[in-house]
């Protein structure tokens, strides 16, 4: 018993250095355990991400018609009973100012002259050697003057509201560049059977046009800036439409509201804000709180 008490002392001053060894080295331990806690698993599947940003949708309005005129002028004799007996110019022609168009027969005898009103382009003409020139019916000949035209629009019920005018507009036309061009005037009636109205988009060029030519208008009508996704990152489903956001290497599925399209890309106007991770593709196999490992867009493409 002597022994023993002799030596109980000792093992107290032996169990006092390891029990702070177990402490330091536990201490050590802590971190270690914490990072592999928010490490992902090892057999999370790799995903491409990107971190959200804010981007410019311009809200665009469609809509396809023919070129006119805007200033057209119909040429007549001054009295009906006339024939025509010759032609001096041919469709298509500048002519200018008291230029001779065509030359009339009169019954009693004699002739008279059609001359040009304004210089323009020819743009129609009904004279016929021997036929007789109406004074009230169609027109002898038509011509353009200047060089301001409209392309004619018919425009659904649904985007007629959003027009208004001086909105930029840009033309595009068979066979010739872009066009730039502006809202000039705005139907007051819809068609009652194709609920489309009609506006008129004023271009002002030196080109030569064709008068009823095809062309659309591509009218902007509004812009809108905010957080913006690519269109492979949105996900319909059950739930609305969802992006697929990553945090702490974990997938969460978010429902958000989207807006205006553009260029591939598609505006998100509630639900996500920037500077947050999501999924590039999203896509059914991952589900929420998947473990994955994002990988960055820029770096996943080098």
């Amino acid at each position: 018993m002597t022994c023993i008490a002799a030596l109980l002392p000792f093992r107290r001053r032996l169990e006092r250095p390891a029990r702070a060894l177990l402490a330091v080295a536990a201490l050590f331990a802590a971190p270690h355990a914490a990072l592999a806690a928010t490490e992902a698993p090892s057999n999370a599947a790799a995903v491409t991400v990107f971190t959200t940003a804010k981007s410019c949708f311009s809200d665009i309005v469609d809509a396809f018609g023919l070129l006119i005129p805007r200033e057209e002028i119909a040429v007549r004799p001054d009295r009906p009973g006339l024939k025509v007996q010759e032609v001096s110019v041919d469709l298509g022609q500048t002519v200018t100012a008291g230029q001779p168009l065509a030359k009339l027969a009169q019954p009693e005898g004699g002739s008279v002259t059609v001359q040009a009103p304004a210089a323009g382009l020819l743009s129609a003409s009904t004279a016929v050697v021997g036929a007789v020139a109406s004074g009230k019916g169609e027109a002898l000949f038509k011509i353009i003057t200047g060089n301001e035209f409209d392309l004619a629009v018919r425009v659904p019920t649904r985007d007629l509201a959003k027009l208004k005018v001086d909105q930029p507009a840009t033309i595009r036309i068979t066979g010739i560049d872009d066009l730039q061009g502006k809202v000039r005037q705005i139907g007051a009636t819809v068609d009652p059977n194709s609920q489309l109205g009609m506006a008129f988009i004023g271009i002002t060029t030196r080109r030569a046009l064709l008068v009823n030519a095809s062309g659309r208008a591509s009218i902007k009508t509004g812009e809108s800036c905010g957080v913006s996704v690519p269109l492979t990152a949105i996900l319909y489903s059950s739930a609305g439409t969802v992006v697929q956001v990553v945090r702490r290497d974990r997938v969460e599925t978010r429902r958000v509201e989207i807006g205006l399209m553009a260029s591939g890309r598609v505006e998100i106007r509630e639900g996500l804000s920037e500077g947050e991770t999501v999924v590039t593709r999203a896509g059914a196999l991952l589900r929420e709180g998947d473990p994955v490992r994002p990988i960055m867009a820029d770096t996943a493409t080098k």
